[in-house]
């Protein structure tokens, strides 16, 4: 399993000499391992993902055997990335992952370079792990690409601003004399001021048809909100979570609390412990419900 490297949320553009700046895709992260004999797609978890997306696959067996990268799957819609859509494929069975490549075809945006040819890069400076990225993927073209880069502080609050139109969620700030952090966070991320992670303590509905999710953001006085209704697809997501897919997570199978929700008095729902993590899009009490965007279970 390869372990991959993380970022710490911060509020503000950091600005200092040696910093660089990427663009946040809105995908699902995906390691790219090119073997002697074949092509292997690792979710950060660590589960293989290959079959989800027979694509990436064959565009990988053009690399060079020995070379391990790192980056986003994403599709792309309308002119913009489209998480729904990632997740419909990254869900697929094998046979439906087939039929889907053709009409949601995936794209890999790749921001690092672990090993090439066999030798192990992760110590060397992401300055030079950079070059030797857009020197691999370049000739190649699409569907592997590098994610594009600046040092110039004010083209990176550009992209920042400007970005989202097209699925963009934020920006990556990395050291360009760093070596690659795995399994720390040693990154930056800056996202928009109305996505942040919160902590899923219960869901309403049944555990196999989650209606909506009971959240404590990490800003406030930890008060539960419920979000709005799942989408299908989150829906899905969640009853496997709480089924107990991943083998961890424990439900108490029963409802047990309540939770006041705007406009809808006092609600009940089920717990969960541990809790999940999910991504959510929210501004204040004030105003609609917290939008789960997804779940932070990884693939």
């Amino acid at each position: 399993m390869i372990t991959v490297a993380l970022a710490d949320a911060v509020t503000t553009l950091p600005r200092a000499p040696g910093l660089a700046y990427e663009p946040k895709f809105d995908g699902h992260r995906l390691v790219v391992v090119r073997t002697v004999e074949d092509v292997v797609l690792q979710a950060r978890s660590g589960r293989i993902v290959t079959a989800a997306f027979p694509d990436l696959a064959a565009a990988a067996r053009q690399l060079p055997a020995g070379t391990v990268l790192d980056g986003e799957v994403v599709v792309w819609h309308e002119g913009r990335t489209d998480f729904a859509l990632v997740q419909r494929r990254a869900a697929a069975t094998a046979a439906r992952a087939a039929v889907l490549a053709q009409s949601l075809p995936a794209s890999y945006a790749a921001f690092d370079v672990l090993e090439l040819a066999g030798l192990d890069l992760r110590a060397r400076p992401y300055e030079r792990r950079r070059a030797l990225l857009v020197d691999l993927l370049l000739p190649l073209g699409p569907p592997l690409q590098p994610v594009p880069m600046t040092t110039d502080p004010e083209l990176a609050e550009t992209w920042y601003e400007t970005l989202p139109a097209s699925g963009i969620e934020g920006l990556v700030v990395k050291r360009l004399d760093q070596p690659y952090p795995a399994g720390r966070r040693g990154w930056r991320k800056l996202r928009h001021t109305n996505v942040r992670d919160a902590a899923v303590v219960g869901y309403t509905g049944s555990p196999r048809r989650p209606v909506a999710l009971v959240l404590v953001l990490p800003v406030g006085d930890e008060t539960p909100l419920v979000s709005s209704p799942l989408s299908a697809a989150l829906r899905a997501e969640v009853a496997a979570a709480v089924a107990g897919a991943t083998g961890e997570r424990v439900t108490t199978g029963t409802t047990e609390a309540t939770v006041t929700a705007i406009g809808l008095g006092e609600v009940p729902f089920r717990p969960l412990d541990p809790p999940l993590t999910a991504e959510v899009r929210h501004t204040s009490a004030r105003h609609p419900p917290p939008e789960v965007l997804r779940l932070r279970t990884d693939l």
